[in-house]
């Protein structure tokens, strides 16, 4: 398949469904939509002190549902498929997934992506769910999910997370095909799952092109031992960028917001580019993010250590060229629906308004270099 950018439609409040006509042009593969109730972003530096997003919007988790939205986003546009990216399998039952995704699939006439993910801690832990053996649970909901929408009358299931008892979904695929299903996945059993079910992938974390290349190869490899077409699972990724000249980098890597995105990746994994991680040798990254341990003390005293060229060290960044050329690195490796996420729109205001013609001009250049490539 030829390279072509994803779109992301935000999910929080103000809900803007003006984009969706631009979004629905064809200009881009598909519009993604997050499914979170809690934010990356922590409370305690989420204050006009720290930023002026904060006099816009009174708190960064001001989250609704993704899956409402999506249908709301199918039924306005004619196009462009709708993806969630991602839905976890521990705060939705898979069955509910199930006809969630077939009514959605309705609505959209065929284009909506069922996006997956085994769960994050900011996002379960603190409502009460059961957030142990997150991977077997999210094995378990697919072989639901897959069953319930392939079988012939009552489904009988008898698995370690879920029991399903003469259980019908007798709902119909849309013109005959169940909606596809593309996974968030990083880990060496989630990427076999992948490629044991998955139509569609996105890394939840893969900080170079070699990065991304051999966890496609080991999904790959899964694919052919499952007796799946390994070519036909569409490799994608959130391209997390901080676009803009020398002058602007050096301001944007100031602001509070955009230091914390350290949180997001590990220590070990921060380790490799030879730097230490300011939460200590034992963060594990997006998944410690729990807004309930990380007071503001905490903050404020991991801000103080972040080094700004350790993020530049991860993290695309510079001109559109330059980062268009940086991101062609991982589409040598694989890669085939990016989504370029300017993160220095979290520097402020200032930057929020530029954020997105900076992230077009990436995509323009990046469909540059890549139009040979398919």
């Amino acid at each position: 398949m030829k390279v072509q950018p994803a779109a992301f439609l935000r999910t929080t409040l103000p809900l803007d469904f003006s984009v969706l006509e631009n979004l629905d042009s064809g200009r881009y593969h598909s519009i993604w939509l997050p499914d979170h109730m809690v934010s990356f972003w922590p409370d305690s530096i989420w204050t006009p002190e720290f930023t002026d997003l904060a006099t816009v919007s009174p708190s960064p988790h001001r989250h609704l549902d993704g899956m409402a939205v999506a249908a709301a986003a199918a039924v306005q546009t004619k196009n462009v498929p709708i993806a969630t990216s991602v839905v976890d399998t521990v705060r939705r039952h898979p069955s509910l997934l199930a006809q969630s995704a077939l009514t959605i699939d309705h609505l959209s006439k065929g284009r909506f992506i069922l996006g997956l993910g085994s769960g994050e801690t900011e996002n379960t832990v603190p409502y009460g769910f059961d957030f142990s053996k997150p991977v077997g649970r999210f094995e378990e909901s697919l072989q639901v999910i897959r069953k319930l929408w392939e079988s012939e009358g009552p489904v009988d299931f008898d698995g370690k997370f879920f029991k399903l008892q003469h259980a019908r979904l007798d709902t119909e695929p849309y013109q005959g095909n169940y909606p596809k299903i593309w996974i968030g996945a990083s880990g060496p059993r989630m990427l076999k799952i992948t490629g044991r079910y998955a139509d569609g992938w996105w890394p939840a974390g893969a900080w170079e092109p070699q990065e991304y290349a051999d966890k496609l190869a080991v999904i790959r490899q899964s694919a052919e031992e499952a007796g799946r077409d390994p070519m036909a699972i569409t490799p994608a990724f959130i391209m997390t960028c901080l676009i803009g000249d020398d002058d602007e980098l050096a301001e944007i890597l100031k602001a509070p917001l955009v230091k914390a995105w350290i949180l997001q990746i590990s220590a070990p994994a921060l380790k490799k580019f030879g730097y230490d991680h300011p939460m200590g040798e034992n963060w594990g990254g997006y998944q410690d993010i729990d807004p309930g341990i990380l007071t503001r003390e905490r903050i404020l005293d991991m801000l103080d250590k972040v080094d700004p060229e350790a993020i530049l060290a991860v993290i695309p960044h510079g001109s559109p060229k330059q980062v268009a050329k940086q991101i062609k690195g991982f589409v040598e490796a694989g890669l085939r629906v990016p989504k370029v996420l300017d993160y220095g729109g979290m520097a402020g205001l200032k930057y929020g308004a530029i954020s997105a013609q900076k992230v077009r001009e990436t995509e323009d250049e990046l469909m540059k270099l890549c139009g040979d490539i398919a």
